[in-house]
């Protein structure tokens, strides 16, 4: 069966962030991809120049347009990241309504990125529009602590308070969430950072609920890689595609992923020189050369089962 997901995310045309850091990965593990490009740039804008166009919400109705115009508006999953413009988000929003309509099994997988580490890097009036509009359409959600935390307005200091959290998103709509990176401390040491994920699914035909929490502590990198987060969201699609009601398998597979494109960056970024700072073009995820582990990681994390219920 064809499997195929409209992912609308920047692109850049050296480099991988966005679009490129998604596409790749998702065709390699059998997905058909059709990207729309929020944004086209020479490269990310961790370079010391960029230069490129950004798609108004208009050129994007244009080309959403082209789509249905041909009758090919039917995805199986849509996925969605960085976006820091209001007008075409709730484009973006529109464009999910008519295809959820078209195809009411359709999953939204939403990565939704406003920031890291106590600030914003989008616009504060995006806020909103994620918290009303983007959430409850999403079936999959990917945030990092502050960005599950501006979303419920409640603050994550214990495992508790991260399990309440992820309680209330799946209230605003996502039957699956993970936090993919908190500041809670890890049982395994300070080298480790802590990820949790939850997966509530209720089957209206019969009436069943299965809720999955699971734990992971994923060793920590003492590097900044652009474009990890877009690769994140892309595997989760992916591994819950192939694992649909196994959180810990998906999230295993996902981390696992993650952890072997790294070190292979990593390897490649060492080759700056000892003591010299690898270039923002030395730390590109080596994407191609991880091929192999994209199709079929070595797992090298395991997630612990917080709980598991069904009834």
């Amino acid at each position: 069966m064809e499997c195929r997901v409209l992912s609308i995310q920047s692109h850049v045309v050296r480099g991988y962030v966005g679009n490129k850091s998604a596409a790749f990965p998702l065709q390699v593990l059998g997905f058909e991809v059709d990207s729309i490009n929020s944004v086209q740039f020479s490269n990310h804008t961790g370079y010391a120049h960029w230069k490129g166009q950004v798609l108004t919400a208009e050129e994007l109705n244009v080309l959403y347009d082209g789509i249905k115009l041909n009758n090919v508006n039917h995805y199986d999953y849509i996925l969605t990241g960085y976006s820091r413009d209001i007008s075409f988000l709730e484009t973006v929003v529109d464009i999910i309504k008519e295809l959820k309509k078209a195809n009411p099994s359709l999953v939204y997988v939403c990565d939704p990125v406003m920031g890291d580490q106590g600030a914003m890097y989008v616009p504060e009036n995006l806020l909103p529009v994620y918290k009303d509009k983007v959430v409850p359409l999403a079936d999959i959600l990917t945030p990092n602590q502050f960005e599950a935390q501006l979303l419920t307005g409640r603050k994550i200091n214990t495992e508790e308070d991260a399990i309440e959290v992820m309680d209330l998103l799946h209230k605003m709509g996502p039957e699956t969430v993970v936090l993919t990176s908190t500041d809670l401390p890890s049982k395994q040491g300070d080298q480790f950072l802590v990820a949790l994920g939850s997966q509530k699914i209720s089957k209206v035909s019969d009436g069943t609920n299965t809720d999955q929490k699971i734990c992971m502590d994923i060793p920590k990198i003492d590097a900044v890689f652009v474009g990890t987060g877009d690769l994140f969201a892309a595997m989760m699609l992916a591994w819950t595609h192939h694992h649909p009601k196994d959180l810990k398998t998906a999230c295993e597979k996902t981390v696992s992923v993650m952890h072997h494109v790294i070190k292979r960056t990593i390897t490649y970024a060492k080759m700056a020189g000892p003591g010299k700072r690898p270039t923002p073009a030395q730390l590109e995820l080596r994407m191609v050369q991880s091929k192999a582990d994209i199709e079929n990681p070595a797992i090298v994390v395991e997630a612990k089962l917080l709980q598991k219920s069904s009834h």
